[in-house]
């Protein structure tokens, strides 16, 4: 295979996490930016959920379909993939999600009477919150519903898994997060998620994005973590830095 063949290759897991999180922002924080006044937080939620499903059977072979850094830290941490393919999962994830914000509010701009300021689909707490949960209580909140989303993930795409319907559970697990924590601090479970509206946002919801970045890391790490212990000793990556991970969420080992 020739040297440009190879680069290619090697790069469409990459383009996939950008084009995933791109499309799983624009559609997903769309949904409550464009049309949350009209289908609510069970519609809100059903919107993250389908969109995911329909993204990890369209790109799990690719890439894993991971979309969220916190998902690649848990498999990085599980000996799933590479650092260097983490690293370069995590730089696809926010620039994609930012793309993506960068789309939804040209669209938003269209929208005669619809703000593309304040919480355009951002997360926060306090008076930014539905119910002004706390500092302390959206911390803890986001790292439990990172550790369900992440080691739901974990084993579903384990060797010992079913196959076939590991993009389904994985993307009603994010359905229910958001059911859950879209009154209580948005829901984020997602560093690259929360960056990217965040920016197009302003003010406080760039103030208060540190917790949207830390929190949703420690839950996927002690996801990896706990999963290690519940879950049979999965194959080590052991591959080249540089090579393709086979990680797919769409499909089982």
């Amino acid at each position: 295979m020739e040297k440009t063949e190879i680069s290619t290759v090697l790069t469409r897991p990459v383009v996939s996490e950008f084009l995933g999180t791109l499309l799983l922002v624009f559609f997903a924080v769309g949904s409550a930016v464009l049309a949350g006044e009209y289908i609510g937080t069970f519609g809100i939620a059903l919107a993250f959920g389908f969109t995911l499903v329909a993204l990890a059977y369209a790109l799990g072979p690719i890439s894993g379909c991971h979309l969220n850094p916190a998902v690649t830290l848990g498999m990085l941490l599980a000996r799933r993939l590479t650092l260097r393919t983490a690293a370069e999962y995590w730089i696809a994830q926010v620039v994609g999600a930012i793309a993506g914000s960068a789309l939804l509010f040209l669209v938003a701009r269209q929208v005669p009477g619809l703000q593309t300021h304040a919480s355009f689909g951002t997360n926060g707490w306090g008076d930014r919150s539905a119910v002004h949960i706390n500092l302390g209580g959206a911390f803890v909140l986001e790292i439990l519903m990172t550790f369900l989303l992440v080691y739901v993930w974990l084993s579903v795409t384990h060797k010992i898994a079913v196959i076939g319907f590991n993009g389904m559970a994985i993307g009603l697990a994010l359905a229910t997060v958001h059911l859950i924590g879209i009154p209580l601090d948005g829901t984020s479970v997602n560093p690259a998620r929360s960056i990217g509206p965040a920016l197009f946002a302003g003010g406080a919801a760039i103030t208060q994005l540190w917790l949207f970045i830390v929190a949703p890391l420690i839950g996927g790490a002690l996801a990896a973590m706990v999963h290690q212990v519940t879950h049979p000793p999965h194959e080590p990556v052991l591959v080249a830095d540089d090579a393709v991970p086979h990680e797919p969420a769409a499909q089982s080992d």
